[in-house]
């Protein structure tokens, strides 16, 4: 199992949303590149950053990009970066800063064809961020709703060539309210992908329960308020539950 610290970046600081709130927001940090190295410090070899600006923008295109080069500069770990990926453009930027793993949402859902012809020009490098509410796939930041089943968008993923999945259930998002196994489990059935439980993890007893369903493809837990408000000793749980490599391509 990989253990994944997360920075969510709102206006260049390190924060944690409530189930997707953009008004329910809470500043934990303001140094993200700081952040990142005192989880590589941890252990953590991979790590979990969301441009919650460029996730809901619009023309303006904010984002947060100067502060990921910064991330990147700092640490040598797998960096997988979300929000806004929309364009090739972005897909470029993100690819020259340095990013490992593009993480794509609302552009998945929206424009599936595009996602495939990027697949098939830059590789193994996009993972499907599958955000959802009572099994329907939220977008533009959680603000929208598709009319998708999560379930259809994750096979519909590995089927063009998506390498894994993150999972994420809204409700449970921020929370400290315990993660949703069960239907990550569906994720990982219904694409034959390795899949990353996202959202709720609490404290150590929610990781040590996740773990159980590696065999039913669950390969990552991104865990981030649980670490910010101290419930999760992030160097312990990687030294119990974290393997010496990944294996595979995800």
């Amino acid at each position: 199992m990989t253990i994944i610290p997360a920075i969510d970046l709102l206006n260049g600081q390190c924060v944690r949303l409530y189930k997707g709130s953009y008004d329910q927001s809470k500043i934990y940090d303001s140094d993200a590149a700081g952040m990142a190295k005192s989880f590589e410090k941890a252990g953590a070899r991979r790590i979990h950053l969301v441009d919650l600006d460029a996730a809901r923008s619009g023309a303006d295109k904010k984002s947060n990009r100067d502060v990921l080069r910064l991330v990147r500069n700092s640490v040598s770990a797998m960096l997988e970066v979300g929000g806004g990926i929309r364009t090739e453009k972005d897909v470029n930027e993100l690819l020259d800063i340095g990013i490992d793993r593009l993480i794509l949402g609302t552009v998945l859902a929206k424009d599936p064809d595009l996602v495939e012809s990027w697949i098939k020009k830059y590789g193994q490098v996009f993972i499907a961020g599958i955000d959802a509410l009572n099994g329907e796939v939220k977008v533009s930041g959680w603000e929208e709703g598709s009319a998708l089943l999560d379930t259809d968008l994750a096979k519909k993923s590995a089927d063009m060539g998506i390498i894994s999945i993150i999972y994420t259930n809204i409700d449970k998002d921020g929370t400290l309210a315990g993660p949703d196994i069960e239907s990550t489990v569906k994720i990982a059935g219904a694409s034959g992908l390795p899949v990353t439980l996202s959202g709720g993890i609490s404290g150590p007893g929610d990781v040590a329960k996740a773990v159980k369903y590696e065999e039913s493809g669950i390969r990552g837990i991104i865990t981030g308020k649980a670490l910010y408000e101290g419930r999760l000793n992030l160097s312990e749980i990687i030294k119990s539950y974290q393997g010496p490599i990944e294996e595979g391509v995800w």
